[in-house]
């Protein structure tokens, strides 16, 4: 999909931005089992209702959909199945102390590649009410509006 300083990114929770506000990121290691990595080199990952929950001292991705490898010759996992992020000890603790708090969640913002491991960006995140969904839409149509107001004036010359 894109690069960035050596990070390969493979799938974007577009709807995560709209939806959350983003407050901490954190990067997290995938477990991934069999042909998983070559369908995600792929691109072949989904985000719908996806979210991540700290269980029992560990941190559970839920509801990612990583599509099965058409060429793989063992039978593919579950593509919804619950996925285990790597953390350290106290970033799980900051976490586990974070979505405590009232209406805090873990969301993931994408999936990429760095020094060939599979990685998600994790989002420490507040649902938005409809209210702040409609002014930062109407943000980003002033600003767009704003920009392309400045580009007419620069041809204009």
């Amino acid at each position: 999909m894109a690069e960035r300083d050596g990070i390969r990114i493979v799938a974007r929770n577009r709807k995560a931005r709209h939806e959350y506000e983003v407050l901490e990121e954190i990067e997290a290691g995938l477990v991934l089992r069999g042909a998983e990595v070559k369908s995600l080199r792929d691109g072949r990952a989904s985000f719908t209702d996806s979210f991540a929950r700290v269980e029992g001292g560990e941190v559970w991705l839920h509801n990612l959909h990583i599509s099965p490898y058409a060429h793989a010759s063992v039978d593919a996992p579950d593509p919804v199945r619950r996925r285990k992020l790597l953390l350290n000890r106290r970033q799980i603790g900051r976490l586990t102390a974070q979505t405590r708090e009232a209406g805090l969640t873990l969301i993931p913002l994408d999936i990429h590649f760095r020094r060939g491991y599979a990685k998600v960006t994790l989002a420490v995140a507040r649902g938005k009410k409809h209210r702040d969904k409609r002014d930062a839409l109407k943000k980003k149509t002033m600003q767009r509006e704003a920009e392309r107001a400045i580009q007419d004036a620069r041809r204009d010359r």
